[in-house]
């Protein structure tokens, strides 16, 4: 069986790489209108099962049905169903290239394992649940799960006293920007350690999303998304994205692996529903105008912030730069975490053409890592914010802190997780001043 091609399918991009992702979001999918339905917004089709073709001559079983045959008409909502269609079309002109839709983002990731059967796996810090996801493949398997910022770690003798290494079909897995902070790795820098080796990169690319990072144009192999997040947009979508690259081993295989995952998805059940693809297509048409705004809004809430903390370990007093609660401020903010500082840095060491301001031409990401002075103000800010709601997840129109150790253990009990919104810059700074206020006088009583 294979995946259908345009227009029930999403192997193909309808429209050129030369388009902006802003304008991909809205007419990717331009490809699918029905001329005889004149709705200018796509439809919500609720239907599990399809009606096969009225003629004894149209019928053809679907287990001989290949690209060459021409489109596939929806059959069962397991396979294809008109919305979700829709939504993988998108994404794979916005991703660029063939791209699937899950139940969750972990459901992407565990069909990457399922379909690659890696025997090694380089994995850093990031998502936990991926990490528990592995742990789980591991006991089907003899997987061995080795440091990712550690090569010396990608050989050795496992547990049993098997000797490992990690080599042809095994997989190096990378998230940048990374949860919780939104610190970059060098994705052309892992391709290259992941190739050398005749493994395969994989990229957690949630926390960038189109327009702010392309990883198959930096060597990935392939590409997940927890689409939850900026693809759905709007805190009501859960789904996850799975993308195979072609720039390492040309079109044709990238084609067969992505025909493969098709195929295994179909049989793993861990599809998307009808109302989560209508519900992602709607949210990716204004991915670009949301993204870029809220990356810019981030950034220049991470350059104050920065400068408050760096105020405050000098032990300068005052308010900064005239704004009422600087002082306050300047007690509460230990320091900030975010791919812009990076940037910053490498450009006073090595100029604006660095590595990563050539990976985020676009901006940075609207996650940051907010740590301050103690677990107790960390535990207690979110309650004082007013246009901030205190929740785990990330990437809606609406901004949210976490105190991180709510979902993940494993971090510093000082740490915030900050995800900006869409809300106007200088009413954010105005919220976080009059919080930053408001817990030290709390504190003092």
């Amino acid at each position: 069986m294979a995946q259908p091609s345009e227009p029930n399918g999403a192997s193909h991009p309808s429209h050129p790489r030369t388009l902006s992702a802003a304008t991909l979001a809205v007419h990717a999918d331009d490809i699918l209108n029905n001329p005889s339905i004149t709705d200018v917004a796509p439809s919500l089709h609720v239907a599990t099962t399809f009606r096969y073709p009225s003629s004894p001559s149209a019928l053809k079983p679907i287990s001989t049905w290949q690209p060459s045959d021409g489109p596939i008409p929806h059959i069962y909502s397991r396979i294809t169903n008109p919305n979700t269609t829709r939504l993988e079309t998108l994404l794979t002109s916005l991703l660029h290239g063939p791209t699937l839709t899950y139940g969750s983002g972990l459901a992407a990731f565990h069909a990457l394992l399922v379909h690659l059967r890696p025997h090694v796996v380089a994995i850093g810090d990031g998502y936990h649940g991926c990490h528990g996801v592995l742990s789980i493949y591991q006991k089907l398997t003899s997987c061995v799960v080795v440091d990712l910022h550690d090569t010396s770690t990608w050989s050795g003798t496992d547990a049993q006293g098997r000797p490992y290494q990690l080599g042809k079909g095994d997989l190096v897995h990378l998230e940048t920007p990374l949860n919780p902070c939104g610190v970059a790795f060098d994705v052309e820098k892992f391709a290259a350690l992941a190739h050398d080796r005749a493994a395969w990169l994989s990229i957690d690319a949630t926390f960038a999303p189109p327009p702010l990072l392309e990883p198959f144009r930096w060597g990935a192999d392939y590409v997940m998304h927890s689409g939850t997040k900026y693809f759905g947009g709007h805190s009501d979508l859960l789904c996850g994205v799975l993308s195979v690259g072609a720039t390492r081993r040309g079109k044709d295989e990238a084609e067969q692996a992505f025909q493969e995952l098709f195929k295994e998805r179909f049989l793993l059940g861990g599809v998307v529903g009808s109302l989560e693809g209508w519900l992602g297509v709607r949210s990716l048409r204004t991915l670009a105008l949301r993204v870029e705004r809220q990356s810019r809004t981030a950034g220049e809430l991470v350059r104050w912030l920065d400068s408050l903390a760096m105020e405050g370990r000098r032990g300068e007093n005052g308010a900064a730069g005239g704004e009422e609660g600087g002082g306050a401020a300047r007690k509460c903010v230990l320091r900030v975490e975010h791919a812009s500082l990076q940037a910053r840095d490498l450009e006073e060491k090595e100029g604006k053409d660095n590595w990563l301001t050539r990976q985020m031409p676009n901006g940075f990401g609207p996650v940051f890592g907010l740590y301050m002075a103690d677990m107790e103000m960390a535990k207690r800010l979110p309650s004082k914010l007013e246009l901030f709601h205190h929740a785990t997840s990330l990437g809606g129109v609406e901004s949210l802190i976490e105190w991180r150790t709510m979902s993940d253990d494993k971090v510093d009990t000082r740490l915030l997780r900050v995800s900006i919104g869409v809300e106007n810059v200088d009413d954010i700074k105005a919220d976080f001043l009059q919080g930053f206020e408001s817990l030290v006088a709390e504190m003092k009583s």
